[in-house]
């Protein structure tokens, strides 16, 4: 897992007011939980740009006050019209105990029914699983090389050393779905059978 390097600064003031003026001016409230206290904190609204709006996960080294703590993004808001962060959430991990992330799907080789006409598509573009955080890859690998036209891979068949999956196990993670042009060959494919 990747590391995002963030610099905050401790926050004084709580309350729907004090959070207004940080963002007036250009930083983004936040709070840290997970450790011996939540610890409220500021950070820079432009340096959040390459952690906010990216597929990628990440593992987030917050500096408060000169001291360091490992956490990931647990939760976000934003504004409904402008989209800037409103508020963010961390949690502090620490590495013997087991976090529950979203982890990026990727999927591998070339779909034996994409090959038969068919169309690959990806309904879990996230799996949600639970490590150590120093368990957890950038993404998650699944080779469809044998996915047949019709066919899916759900939750329940897929193992990754050391993760634990925590979605659902008849959840369907991608499929390989019959288009107009499948079923034409697979109609012409038996009516040709049937005439020799």
């Amino acid at each position: 897992m990747k590391t995002f390097e963030l610099n905050g600064s401790p926050r004084a003031d709580f309350g729907k007011k004090a959070s207004k003026n940080v963002r007036k001016s250009g930083n983004v409230p936040c709070v840290l939980y997970g450790g011996e206290e939540n610890l409220h904190f500021q950070v820079k609204k432009e340096d959040l740009r390459a952690l906010l709006y990216t597929p990628e996960v990440y593992l987030v080294k917050l500096t408060i006050a000169d001291k360091a703590y490992m956490s990931i993004l647990q939760d976000m808001q934003f504004h409904p019209v402008s989209d800037e962060p409103l508020h963010l959430d961390f949690m502090q991990i620490f590495e013997d105990k087991p976090i529950i992330i979203e982890v990026p799907v990727k999927l591998n080789g070339l779909a034996a029914g994409v090959k038969s006409g068919g169309k690959l598509s990806l309904d879990m573009r996230k799996l949600k699983v639970k490590a150590l955080y120093n368990k957890i890859p950038d993404f998650l690998e699944i080779d469809i090389t044998n996915l047949e036209l019709g066919k899916t891979i759900q939750v329940g068949e897929l193992q990754f050393d050391n993760l634990e999956l925590m979605n659902t196990k008849n959840a369907v993670v991608c499929a390989v779905k019959l288009t107009r042009v499948a079923r034409g060959i697979a109609a012409a494919a038996s009516t040709g059978s049937t005439e020799s």
